[in-house]
């Protein structure tokens, strides 16, 4: 069983070794979620940390990011390298136009709802070369909405992707999937962590208020669940808290 990370090292290096066994397993659509606010302020650093699962295709890869500015900036910043930095496009300079035959495989940055046609286009254009989201942010219900075209956007797209690993922490519990792994729901006692719910699909909304509510009651009885994992999962919001100021 994985265990909840103890700092952004530990988590990232989750990550890659779950991205890379999804990739392995012939997943070709995938996405990282690190599900903290802090880690919006660090895309380009955390991006460069996952290049390494790359190395093997040279100079095939693309790095994407949301904006042309931030494609920029990280051009200036990691220096020489052998790969391509560039962005996901406008209508005005479309994705399909950035997307060329000697591409072997695609790095997208934190792309939101308002990029998400030109990350649905490149996936597509991409066929079966790898596509890595990282904290990407493609449903925003002001913008998609809540009715048929949110619907359809999910079926025909959002469902592709396979969420290989994700990790975001709630008020005393959490929530994290490793691929291979299932969803899991963990929920902090005594300055513990333990697995309180593994599902196959991602818990959400009341789902986690249910199964919380469930397992708070339990653990304010006399009777305790004996699975407790170790964990100081606090150390790595106090230490993302430390990186944003």
């Amino acid at each position: 069983m994985i265990q909840l990370p103890n700092t952004l090292e530990e988590a990232i290096a989750q990550a890659q070794a779950a991205t890379q066994s999804a990739l392995n397993d012939g997943y070709t659509r995938v996405q990282i979620e690190l599900a903290f606010p802090e880690i919006a302020l660090q895309a380009q650093s955390i991006a460069q940390q996952f290049i390494p699962i790359f190395e093997e295709y040279g100079s095939g890869l693309k790095v994407l990011f949301s904006d042309t500015g931030a494609a920029s900036l990280a051009r200036r910043d990691w220096g020489e390298v052998p790969f391509q930095i560039t962005d996901v496009g406008t209508s005005r300079s479309p994705v399909d136009k950035k997307i060329e035959p000697e591409d072997k495989a695609f790095l997208i940055v934190s792309p939101s709802s308002i990029e998400v046609s030109q990350v649905e286009k490149l996936c597509n254009l991409a066929q079966l070369r790898p596509c890595v989201l990282l904290n990407p942010q493609l449903e925003n219900v002001s913008i998609v909405g809540i009715g048929y075209a949110a619907r359809e956007l999910r079926e025909r797209f959002l469902s592709t992707i396979e969420c290989c690993y994700y990790l975001r922490p709630l008020d005393g519990a959490a929530i994290s999937r490793s691929y291979p792994g299932l969803w899991q729901v963990w929920l902090e006692t005594d300055g513990a962590y333990q697995v309180i719910a593994e599902q196959p699909q991602k818990p959400v909304g009341e789902a986690i208020e249910q199964i919380l509510a469930q397992a708070r009651g339990i653990s304010d009885s006399s009777e305790t669940p004996a699975a407790k994992k170790p964990g100081l999962f606090t150390n790595l919001q106090r230490f993302l808290n430390a990186l944003s100021r």
